[in-house]
């Protein structure tokens, strides 16, 4: 069979599969085969056989790249040996430590690791530590977890820091020559109470053209965007820490920004009452919403005011109200913003964008970084407002730079791939809602099945699947439009401070108001060709350089989605573990062929009832209408659904939270037998001390199972670990639960 190339990723459950370069199916790699390997290393492979289901199983043929990533775990002593259990359990191995290789390091500490020596068909891998992030409980450690877990750049360089220290601390005279001065206009920013940069700024003004019947009305509409690329040039020690890092990442509670905080909180951010430098995007928006003309410059500004969502919205809402009677003289202009709004509001009606109402919920945390509750996110006019003039600006952006046939990036995002567009074709027709979308789905089509089924029992779950079938949006030099919004170009423009795109897209902008290209490979500025024919060799010599950003920016965006989302699990995690035993009301968000994801109501929260525990009959899933169903009793289990369950496991270092479903009736059944039914807000008084004694079980089986399985390799007899390892069940289950990790990650995307 065909040899290929891939990389490792590794499964909790000790068994893996290969990434192919080639973008075909991933191949699953059985545990005895990842004795050898770890996660993320590139191999080069082989596929051996296909199960009874035609899924392809390889062999390792050769390690081409070991991966250099440092592994974080806890530090342990077992009868004398020095041991890390890594805290991403795809590294299915723990990591023996030399006792000269501990660095001062104490038991139970979380500790990053260097490997000296690779694993091995007989042997573990060796390392020693590299650095001491710590005590698990201290607070932060989940971040500093994740940002080494996931490669994120979290250290300046020196020379960035020193870079940062030499900028003046306010705009200089000379910053202002060759900009349209705007510091009389009355603009302002309007962001989140909690907001710490402001790199945007908004004014509003009505406009009316002309004369009788052919007069046209709207309004005059400035985005003011920080112009971070006049303090970061190209090549300079910053724009490296900045490519690198590519986005800001934001946690609960910290931001690891993507500049120094001297540009990101101070030169750069539209603080009010201050100089500073912008590039505005000045539209002519008219009565229908659709912008007539606009036009970029560089500009200088003063903000009037820093403004909150919550105060804006309560204006608008009452203009006699306190709020609006503190802004007075604003509040005309906050009324032009909202009427264009509407307007714009309108206009995103007739292009028929896509609009799920998907509810957003924020962690508050305590002084020591744990979760204290979690509430929803409220959107109000005032969101929407400044969500609009961004789009607004940002089509702006992306036309300016089509017409002048530059290179750059946009942002893009496609329609369903054939596959998805069939299987959603089949989900709605078993539905029986008498609505699809056709062999070629345009966005109106999705919104209008949205709106139609929003007031449905089930419309979450019809919502979902809409969400399901589209493509993920990428930053790309080859524009094809950008679906949900339906926008024919659409880029980012109006976020340079934490997104290098953004910084990218400015300096294209202003390369061609100045009549010049843009060298992304260079930095430089260089004279625009000449003829189309030059144009056209020049942009096609340059394509492959923003390919390349254009991939870079999207990864380093993934990468940090990721850390976020792997740092609210284990702040969530660590949440419900004070909660064992008690019982909540939640509400299905996914269904899958191996249980059901519950969202509670109260709290937030998402877990997993395992299909085991719905009861003692065979459930069949439905792939077409992502359903549940009890061969017996035809109980339907579907998204929406309402179910009461207990909290019955966390892992912490899995990231999981188990239910268990609990039926009317069975509190007072148990309570009849005599045995304590956990009531909902009473927690039993040992559940802490029993989960921490189940996950020291938890690991300590581990280890023991994988002690036994070495054993048996080394008196060359396998061992029932081994054995049970590689046995076939054990493979199908591998195979499950990697069906749970990707189907949870789409619940929760």
């Amino acid at each position: 069979m065909s040899e290929f190339e891939g990389v490792v990723m590794g499964h909790r459950d000790g068994h893996g599969f290969v990434k192919r370069d080639d973008g075909e199916p991933d191949v699953y790699v059985s545990p005895d085969e990842m004795r050898a390997v770890l996660h993320k290393d590139l191999v080069r492979a082989r596929i051996v056989r296909y199960d009874r289901k035609g899924r392809p199983e390889c062999r390792i043929l050769e390690i081409v790249e070991r991966r250099k990533t440092p592994i974080i775990g806890r530090l342990l002593q077992e009868n004398g040996v020095w041991l890390v259990a890594p805290e991403d359990r795809r590294y299915g191995q723990d990591v023996l430590i030399p006792k000269n290789a501990i660095a001062q390091a104490q038991a139970g500490q979380v500790v990053v690791v260097e490997l000296t020596e690779a694993p091995s068909m007989h042997s573990q891998p060796v390392g020693r530590v590299k650095e001491v992030l710590g005590d698990i409980d201290d607070p932060g450690m989940e971040i500093e977890i994740a940002v080494r877990k996931y490669e994120v750049p979290h250290l300046f360089s020196k020379e960035t820091l020193a870079q940062a220290e030499a900028l003046p601390d306010r705009v200089r005279a000379a910053d202002m020559k060759q900009r349209v001065d705007l510091r009389d206009v009355p603009l302002v920013t309007i962001d989140g109470e909690d907001a710490r940069d402001f790199d945007d700024a908004v004014y509003c003004e009505p406009y009316a053209a002309g004369r009788g019947r052919n007069a046209v009305k709207g309004w005059r509409l400035l985005v003011a965007i920080a112009d971070v690329s006049h303090y970061v040039t190209p090549g300079s020690a910053i724009d490296d820490d900045a490519v690198e890092r590519a986005t800001s990442v934001y946690f609960p509670r910290r931001v690891i920004p993507m500049l120094p905080e001297k540009l990101s909180n101070g030169l750069c951010s539209l603080n009010p009452e201050v100089d500073r430098l912008t590039l505005v995007c000045d539209m002519l928006v008219d009565e229908t919403g659709e912008v007539q003309a606009y036009q970029f410059y560089p500009a200088v500004i003063s903000s009037h005011a820093r403004l909150t969502y919550t105060e804006v919205a309560a204006a608008l809402a009452n203009t006699r109200g306190p709020e609006a009677a503190k802004r007075q003289a604003l509040l005309p202009h906050l009324l032009h913003l909202h009427e264009v709004y509407r307007a714009l509001l309108k206009a995103r009606g007739r292009r028929g964008a896509v609009d799920f109402d998907t509810p957003e919920t924020q962690i508050i945390c305590d002084d020591n970084g744990r979760i204290e509750r979690i509430v929803p996110r409220l959107r109000n006019d005032a969101h929407r407002l400044i969500e609009e003039a961004m789009l607004a600006a940002n089509v702006c952006a992306a036309e300016f730079i089509a017409q002048a046939e530059h290179p750059g990036l946009y942002r893009v995002h496609e329609g369903p791939t054939p596959e998805k567009r069939l299987t959603l074709q089949n989900y709605l027709k078993a539905l029986g809602l008498g609505l699809s979308v056709s062999d070629d789905p345009k966005p109106a089509e999705f919104q209008a099945i949205a709106q139609a089924t929003k007031d449905r029992p089930d419309h979450q779950q019809i919502h979902t699947m809409l969400l399901r079938s589209m493509q993920q949006a990428i930053y790309t030099p080859l524009n094809s439009g950008h679906f949900g919004l339906a926008y024919s170009a659409y880029t980012h423009f109006t976020s340079p401070i934490r997104r290098y795109p953004d910084l990218l897209v400015h300096r294209v902008i202003k390369a061609i108001l100045l009549g010049k290209r843009y060298r992304l490979e260079s930095g430089e500025l260089a004279a625009a060709p000449k003829g189309k024919a030059r144009a056209g060799k020049a942009q096609a010599a340059e394509l492959s350089h923003w390919e390349a950003a254009g991939l870079q920016c999207s990864t380093h965006e993934r990468r940090a989605d990721e850390a976020s989302r792997d740092v609210e699990a284990w702040l969530k995690c660590r949440y419900m573990r004070e909660r064992l035993g008690e019982e909540f009301v939640g509400t299905v968000s996914a269904v899958t062929s191996f249980g059901l994801f519950v969202t509670l109501e109260s709290l937030f929260v998402e877990g997993l009832v395992h299909i085991t525990e719905l009861g003692g009959e065979y459930y069949r899933f439905d792939e077409l209408r992502q359903e549940l169903r009890g061969e017996r009793s035809g109980m339907r289990y579907v998204v929406g659904t309402k179910v009461r369950v207990q909290v019955s496991r966390v892992d912490l270092d899995g990231r999981r939270i188990d239910f268990r479903l609990v039926r009317e009736g069975e509190a007072e059944r148990l309570l009849s037998k005599g045995r304590p039914a956990a009531a909902s807000g009473k927690k039993p008084s040992s559940a802490v001390e029993s989960l921490a004694a189940v996950e020291d079980a938890d690991r300590a089986m581990r280890r023991s199972t994988k002690a036994l399985a070495k054993a048996g390799r080394s008196s060359g007899k396998p061992s029932a670990a081994s054995a049970s390892r590689s046995s076939s069940p054990a493979k199908k289950g591998g195979r499950d639960a990697k069906g749970a990790s990707k189907a949870g990650s789409r619940a929760r995307r």
